[in-house]
């Protein structure tokens, strides 16, 4: 049984991941200013067409994009501090000491500091400058609150209201906080008050930055793959205003918390502690709440990667009492309800279902019937699962494939990591026995594969080791923190642009609809196009 032509993905293409934070940058962390052009620069140079990142939200504790203070807020971290210099909301005295320690690699800490400090400068100048400030002053920033005024009031609050109380969770803070009400900034002492008028101000900002390289990246021909996380942070503007979209007692504590059980990454599964969602509540609004959500990735990307999507088929509930996540069980989603209501609000949404883990036919039945391509991991290949549905001449058309994702492995470090009967077999498949652990033979199949869709981590295309892992998944510590510059994006051009540029042609990645017609139905396509596709509604699955 062959799996329907996907309702959008169509053209053989290609990206590459690279999340906003590890992108080159002045002040200790990636940002939207000139690394983000430098990178859409080598992509568009390269013959990729795709850039995919990571969730864009405020981080908390850890730094995990998948752990954000808002489903509709933007990181104020992410800020090009350097266009407010530009523009004379910052001055370059002002700056030096963040550009000195950024340089200087020092622990975050005190760039952290410093740069809200920064920001908080640049609110009171744009205010001071009123109708003369820049980007039509004034009466701009007004216009972009009220336009996002279903989240950002709330947002700016929750964020204030941490700020007063020293960081702690919402749950913990005074009772008469920890409910929001319509108009809860009237009632705000003095200072928190004015901490909202900044926290709208960083989004102001934000938003309007981000909007011009989302241009930029379309008038080079990359589109933005982003992600959106399924579930949302206990801890978030999302749970202290919209209390009933989850299941959370009037308290703030979840009835239980969400997961998955043991498997490839930990034998004791993972706790993720996120709050779950009242679906039957989700269901009576026609999933309002979350197609607000989604429609404000959108807003910002092109096509959104879907974490966890069998969360939406079944997920694991954990007990809170729980030590880990083995006492969980499986429960059921919303189903193909859900993402046809999705369809019929955003009929130009673009998905994809990251169906990775332990998968059954149901998932796989949903994943078909919503007509969303799922992911292929390279490096799951061997050894993952029953069926090695991840290995290429298993491959559909219908998929997206990966050397690997931000919670893997580089894929040197990978084939380091092998044991050397595991190393003769994947050197024999990948035809890479001259190429050492290189992740260069990987990056050929990926490209070479029948799959539309191939998005390469940067890691592998800078072939690097174990040591420039992003993510380490069931780990809290020393995640988030690998960095690349411009001169490895050009020593990597220089040494390989040719060569991708060469792939690119020779494997169809282009996306050029009419070279190959992709569009037809399998049985209408030529022998050459037809892949042996391992039918996951019959086969056993793991």
């Amino acid at each position: 049984m062959n799996p329907p032509v996907s309702s959008w993905l169509r053209d053989r293409t290609a990206g590459v991941l690279a999340p906003i934070s590890a992108l080159p940058g002045e002040f200790g962390i990636g940002n939207l200013g000139r690394g983000a052009r430098t990178m859409i620069d080598f992509l568009a140079d390269t013959g990729f067409r795709h850039w995919q990142i990571c969730p864009v939200g405020p981080t908390g504790f850890g730094d995990s994009p998948y752990q954000s203070f808002s489903s509709f807020a933007g990181n104020p971290y992410f800020i090009d501090l350097s266009e407010l210099e530009s523009v004379g909301l910052l001055t370059g005295s002002e700056l030096a000491p963040l550009r000195e320690l950024s340089h200087q690699h020092v622990e975050y800490g005190d760039l952290y500091l410093r740069f809200w400090t920064a920001l908080g400068q640049a609110h009171v100048r744009f205010l001071e400058m009123g109708d003369n400030a820049p980007w039509d002053g004034v009466a701009a920033l007004r216009e972009f609150e009220a336009e996002h005024s279903d989240w950002l009031e709330s947002y700016a609050a929750f964020m204030a209201l941490k700020h007063r109380f020293g960081g702690h969770p919402w749950r913990l803070w005074p009772e008469q906080w920890r409910d929001w009400k319509p108009g809860i900034e009237a009632s705000l002492p003095n200072s928190a008050a004015a901490e909202t008028r900044r926290q709208r101000f960083y989004q102001f900002l934000f938003f309007r930055q981000w909007a011009h390289l989302r241009d930029y990246a379309h008038e080079r021909g990359i589109s933005i793959i982003g992600d959106v996380p399924i579930f949302v942070a206990l801890d978030s503007a999302d749970t202290w205003r919209w209390r009933e979209v989850f299941r959370i007692d009037a308290n703030g504590v979840p009835e239980a918390v969400a997961g998955v059980p043991p498997d490839y990454f930990s034998d004791r599964g993972q706790c993720w502690g996120n709050p779950l969602y009242d679906w039957e509540r989700l269901q009576e609004t026609g999933y309002e709440w979350w197609i607000k959500r989604l429609g404000a990735v959108f807003q910002l990307c092109d096509i959104v990667r879907l974490d966890h999507f069998r969360g939406f088929n079944d997920f694991w509930e954990i007990p809170m009492d729980a030590p880990d996540a083995r006492r969980g069980v499986w429960l059921p989603g919303p189903g193909l309800e859900f993402f046809e209501a999705i369809q019929n609000a955003l009929p130009e949404a673009r998905l994809i279902a990251e169906d990775l883990g332990y998968i059954n036919a149901g998932v796989v039945q949903l994943r078909r019937s919503a007509g969303l391509p799922g992911m292929k991991i390279l490096q799951f290949g061997y050894w993952h699962d029953d069926n090695n549905v991840n290995l290429p001449h298993f491959f559909d058309r219908d998929t997206v494939v990966y050397t690997g994702t931000h919670d893997n492995d580089t894929a040197r470090g990978w084939l380091e990591s092998l044991d050397e009967d595991q190393r003769v077999t994947v050197q024999a498949y990948f035809g890479s026995e001259g190429d050492g652990q290189s992740a260069w033979p990987l990056i050929r199949t990926a490209l070479s594969s029948v799959s539309r869709l191939a998005v390469i981590p940067l890691q592998d295309l800078l072939d690097l080791p174990s040591d420039a892992r992003m993510n380490k998944p069931g780990t809290v510590e020393g995640n988030w923190q690998w960095r690349f510059t411009e001169a490895m994006l050009a020593e990597l051009k220089a040494a390989k642009g040719d060569t991708l540029r060469q792939w690119s042609v020779l494997f169809d990645r282009t996306g050029d609809s009419k070279q190959r017609d992709f569009s037809a139905p399998p049985n209408e396509l030529s022998s050459a196009d037809q892949s042996v596709n391992p039918d996951p509604l019959t086969a056993p699955v793991s």
